[in-house]
This record gives C-alpha cells, sequence and structure tokens, in this order.
C-alpha cells in the first residue's frame, strides 16, 4: 500500500483515489430512511461530484435503506474507469435513524449480493463491514468477507466501527484496505486508531468529518477569516494536513455545499495553523 502524494492516496496498493471523496448517506430522506426530498438533485450531486474530480464515493446498503446505492448506479452508470465505489453491510434498519449490528455471515452474503445488484456491479471495489456485532464472533464476520474475496465479488476488504484490538483480529483474516471511524476536530477519540493505520498504510476514512462538538470555534473562525474560506472547509483542510492516510467523505444533498467541500482540498493550511487546531482537542 503507498501513498502516491499529498491529494492521492492508493487503497490497498491497487486502487488509486483523490483524498477528498464523497460520502453520500445524506442524499436519502430524513434520518437516513427513504427517498430523498428532491431526486433529481440527488441525481445532480452525484454528476456534478465526479465532474469535480470526486473519483472516491462511500455509501452503505443501509443508507435509506438501499437508496443510496439505487441513486449512484442511475446518477453514473456506466461508471468512468476511474472511480471507486466503496459501501458496506453489517448493519440493519427497523427504522428512521435506527441501525442495528448483524454480523451474521448469512446476512453479510446478502448484503454483498444486493448491494452487487443495486450498483450493476461483478465485483465491489472496497467493501466494508459496516460494525462489529456482539452477539456473533468478530472473525465469523471477517472470514465471510475474505470468502466473497476470494469469490470475486470484493476487490478490497475494509472495516467500520473499529478499535486496535479488532484490527488487530481482523488482519489475521484478512488484509484490511481501509478503516471507517468517527473522526473530526472536535472527536479524536480513534487517534490510536489513526496511528495504527499510518503504521500500515492503511486508509483512515474518517465519519462525520466536519463535527466540531466541543470544538472553540473562535479560532477556527479566524483561521477561515484569513484564508477567504468557511469554518467546514477549515476543518476539512485539517483533516487532510493532519494524516497523509486520511480519506475525508463529506457528504451533502446540497450542489452548493458540494462544491464548498471539494474546494477544501485546495486549502493550504499552515504548519502552525495545523498545530493551532490540533491542540483545540
Amino acid at each position: 500500500m503507498g501513498i502516491e502524494n499529498a491529494k492521492t492516496f492508493t487503497l490497498g496498493g491497487e486502487l488509486k483515489v483523490h483524498r477528498l471523496g464523497f460520502g453520500a448517506m445524506r442524499l436519502t430522506g430524513d434520518g437516513i430512511w427513504g427517498e430523498p426530498r428532491n431526486r433529481a438533485e440527488a441525481l445532480r450531486v452525484l454528476r456534478r461530484a465526479v465532474e469535480l474530480g470526486v473519483n472516491f464515493i462511500d455509501t452503505a446498503d443501509s443508507y435509506g435503506p438501499e437508496v443510496s446505492e439505487e441513486l449512484i448506479a442511475e446518477a453514473l452508470y456506466p461508471y468512468p474507469p476511474d472511480l471507486v465505489i466503496a459501501t458496506k453491510g453489517g448493519l440493519l434498519r427497523p427504522g428512521p435513524g435506527q441501525w442495528e449490528p448483524h454480523g451474521d455471515p448469512a446476512h453479510l452474503r446478502r448484503a454483498c449480493e444486493g448491494s452487487l445488484r443495486r450498483l450493476r456491479l461483478n465485483r465491489i471495489d472496497l467493501y466494508q463491514f459496516h460494525a462489529p456485532d456482539p452477539k456473533v464472533p468478530l472473525e465469523r464476520s471477517l472470514e465471510e468477507l475474505a470468502r466473497l474475496r476470494d469469490e470475486g465479488k470484493i476487490r478490497l476488504v475494509g472495516v467500520s466501527n473499529f478499535d486496535v484490538d479488532q484490527l488487530e483480529r481482523a488482519l489475521r483474516i484478512v488484509p484490511i484496505a481501509s478503516v471507517q471511524n468517527r473522526f473530526n476536530l472536535g472527536d479524536r477519540s480513534s487517534m490510536d486508531v489513526l496511528g495504527w493505520c499510518e503504521k500500515r498504510r492503511i486508509a483512515f476514512i474518517p465519519w462525520r468529518p466536519l463535527g466540531l462538538d466541543g470544538v472553540d470555534v473562535r479560532a477556527v473562525d479566524a483561521i477561515a477569516q484569513r484564508h477567504g474560506a468557511t469554518r467546514g472547509q477549515v476543518a476539512l483542510a485539517w483533516l487532510l494536513a493532519l494524516s497523509p492516510v486520511m480519506l475525508p467523505i463529506p457528504g451533502t444533498s446540497s450542489m452548493a455545499h458540494l462544491e464548498e467541500n471539494v474546494a477544501a482540498a485546495d486549502l493550504g493550511l499552515s504548519p502552525e495553523e495545523v498545530a493551532e487546531l490540533t491542540a483545540l482537542a
């Protein structure tokens, strides 16, 4: 696995992507449930993301459920040759805003095969186990993903919401190309996981990358003002500067917000500004 330069990363040593991607969760309805309020706008946002150079899109079968994956296929199929689509399985959705882990191997197989159909793919570039299930031994879940990889239905395996001990256990089962945990200016609880990924050149995909809970935003705003940027752009630029394995995936259903987020990749923070933001924790 390797880092190409400041703006790209090679997932699993195979798939080169721009480090600022797009998260497709918020294209669905309220509570990440059902159809978007404006389906045509959701499709336009996906197409615009690709026009702006985004070539890494993250989704999951549980977003909608199923709606996000269907939107991606409707908007972008046939896919550009360099587009990497990552999806996830391992959660059930009883209703809006409700999420339940389900790591049963049979369920993961059905979820993966359902994602293949909805995304109109023969193989998923990056398939991520959405969260450990306390009712199912971690090894059983990962062994099923390893089988799906051996069968050619998955190219690379990733995990989400894992701690370091769980990652060590996962690595004994199958190569891990990415880890997706919550991480932002206000939540550094996965800093040890980020360090683990850096040592192994494994992608770290921070979810909720724009979170500022508990942060004194006056310092963020001061830096934003100096750059003629927004608070969110500074938060994303900080993530990109913090680690070369970081792949933020900000999501939105707004065209203007999408363009603002993508522009953050060109916001050059000074080492002093990065240190100041890091010290806010």
